[in-house]
């Protein structure tokens, strides 16, 4: 993937990973444009990278989407790629209280809405002489953490989703790709985590963002930072470390 020149739109794109890599698209030369819930995060964003569009858009609110995707498609007719980053990630004990309240909220950010906005963005994303969609998934869709089960079965599924569209859009050019960061230090899930994942498996999001660049730089169809690269070799083995308490 060339670095430069790119019309981009990451979701989620007003904090942590998200940023990083609004923040490093930018200072290399590409139109970049973030969307979000919160209007104070994009601002705050903004404050920092002021070549950045931001847009206020709850991608899994239906009318809120499609608003967004009409306004791109007459304000920036040249978007060539898609980061599907926003996510959200909620602790639940089945043994107790699973937070129910929140699982179709939680689906539908991480899984389901990614895939509505691709299918209302290929149509422009077919009219770019080249064109790039990246899901962004995590190293706990191979090896899950127990203590978010639902965030890492969404991520699992953004995974294999992934797989079956690259494959059906093979024959075009669009390339999909899938970047799977590690544990990174930001907010998400209020930085509470398993005692297994200690934090020297963590990286901070302006590492990662800059090991990220450097993999999509070099054509790799998996993105792999970190300690993602070995939940991707070793799967379900890597669960009892990943989870242990000890």
């Amino acid at each position: 993937m060339k670095l430069t020149g790119n019309t981009i739109l990451i979701t989620g794109g007003a904090t942590g990973i998200g940023f990083a890599l609004a923040h490093r698209f930018s200072d290399n030369g590409n139109q970049v444009i973030i969307c979000g819930r919160s209007q104070s995060a994009l601002e705050k964003a903004k404050a920092e990278v002021p070549a950045i569009v931001t847009r206020v858009c709850d991608v899994a609110d239906t009318d809120s989407r499609r608003a967004m995707v009409e306004w791109l498609k007459a304000e920036y007719p040249t978007l060539n790629v898609v980061i599907n980053n926003a996510g959200v990630q909620v602790r639940r004990d089945f043994t107790a209280d699973p937070e129910i309240g929140t699982l179709d909220q939680e689906v539908a950010i991480n899984l389901t809405a990614p895939i509505h906005l691709i299918a209302e963005l290929l149509p422009t994303l077919r009219q770019q002489e080249q064109a790039c969609i990246i899901n962004v998934s995590s190293g706990l869709a191979f090896s899950p953490m127990a203590d978010v089960p639902v965030y890492c079965a969404t991520k699992a599924a953004v995974h294999s989703f992934t797989l079956s569209l690259r494959h059906q859009l093979k024959s075009t050019g669009i390339r999909v790709v899938e970047v799977a960061p590690p544990i990174v230090d930001t907010g998400l899930g209020g930085k509470t985590r398993s005692g297994g994942t200690a934090n020297q498996m963590m990286v901070t999001p302006e590492d990662f963002a800059t090991e990220a660049l450097s993999q999509l730089e070099a054509d790799k169809d998996e993105v792999l930072v970190g300690v993602s690269a070995k939940t991707r070799e070793l799967g379900e083995a890597m669960f009892e470390r990943m989870n242990s308490r000890a």
